[in-house]
């Protein structure tokens, strides 16, 4: 009997290693291709298009060509039940369009890496929603991380000099990691049943339908498309810098961060997605010219630490592995 476990035992942690890599390799991506979404959006407000109507044009190309792929490639990936529905519309919500309109409001006022760094807090509102919704004691390590990313966002906001930020704008950046919690808690739920494509054609027509209540699409500037955006030096149409957006850094990112949910926690994809504010700041400083003070850095990898340090700590008092078996396969053995 015991012959026979370690072999099976050995073949399940294979697996699991390799379903964590997998999760790993997709998470990394996403968060890559997520940085990709403050440089593009910038040089497009740059060119006189409004962070609102920005987020309208972003979500509506990114929504049809979602639904284009599904219908042609995954038909049934657009069929839900039951609480599902419910879900998809908090995603949609949330991890759709208050996550974009929030994080274009604060670049359209911030740096781009300080903007992405405010919505890297996000694992913070995930350790408070532990604490007080679900009412679960939390190690001393979290609020110890809660307090070095607290203080990381003051270095990196400089609060000791009055108007170096624009204080909107800030309020704007912890909004978009607000929502950005919201993506991990409802993601991981609703793709442990349901194709993630499906997921993301769904949640994109809801985050449209949402942004059209405040920016209906006839205020949206077709007409200014063909108007050039500056990136890198380099002057190209407005429509394409959008279209970039709306491929590289929605639709692309929202797959492989949905498709990692399936192989990994919502503790440890988000860890994965601190990476975003590092290539943020890489590629402002290099498409757009935009640099960072010294007690910004210093403050940002605060704001990181602090952040990595809550979700592992949460991650260790879950006692859950790293390497998860595929949702897909506890749902199906239930």
């Amino acid at each position: 009997m015991t012959g026979s476990g370690q072999p099976r035992r050995a073949a399940a942690e294979r697996r699991a290693g390799a379903s964590g890599a997998v999760g790993t390799s997709l998470a990394v991506a996403a968060a890559v291709a997520f940085a990709s979404s403050g440089p593009l959006a910038k040089s497009v407000m740059d060119a006189g298009v409004g962070s609102g109507q920005l987020t309208w044009l972003r979500i509506g190309l990114a929504a049809v060509l979602a639904l284009v792929n599904a219908l042609a490639l995954r038909p049934g990936s657009l069929r839900f039940h039951g609480r599902d529905w419910v879900e998809m519309l908090g995603f949609g919500l949330f991890g759709v369009a208050g996550a974009q309109w929030f994080f274009f409001a604060a670049v359209a006022r911030l740096p781009v890496a300080v903007a992405m760094l405010l919505e890297a807090t996000a694992p913070v509102f995930v350790a408070l929603w532990v604490r007080f919704v679900r009412r679960r004691r939390l190690p001393v390590a979290v609020w110890l991380g809660i307090g070095l990313a607290i203080a990381g966002l003051a270095a990196a906001a400089q609060v000791w000099q009055v108007g170096t930020l624009d204080a909107i704008g800030v309020l704007e950046g912890l909004g978009s990691a607000l929502c950005a919690a919201g993506y991990f808690l409802i993601g991981q739920r609703v793709v442990t049943t349901c194709d993630p494509l499906g997921v993301l054609t769904v949640s994109l027509l809801i985050g449209l339908l949402a942004v059209s209540f405040t920016i209906p699409p006839w205020t949206v500037p077709f007409s200014g498309l063909d108007a050039s955006a500056l990136l890198g030096g380099v002057v190209l149409p407005v429509w394409f810098v959008i279209t970039m957006l709306a491929v590289v850094s929605t639709v692309v990112p929202y797959l492989c961060g949905l498709a990692s949910l399936r192989h990994l926690p919502p503790s440890a994809a988000s860890v994965l997605g601190l990476l975003e504010p590092g290539v943020a700041a890489v590629l402002a400083w290099w498409l757009l010219g935009q640099s960072l003070t010294a007690p910004q850095l210093l403050g940002g990898l605060a704001v990181l630490a602090g952040a990595a340090v809550v979700q592992v700590a949460i991650h260790r008092r879950a006692g859950t592995p790293l390497h998860v078996t595929n949702h897909r396969d506890r749902h199906h053995t239930r």
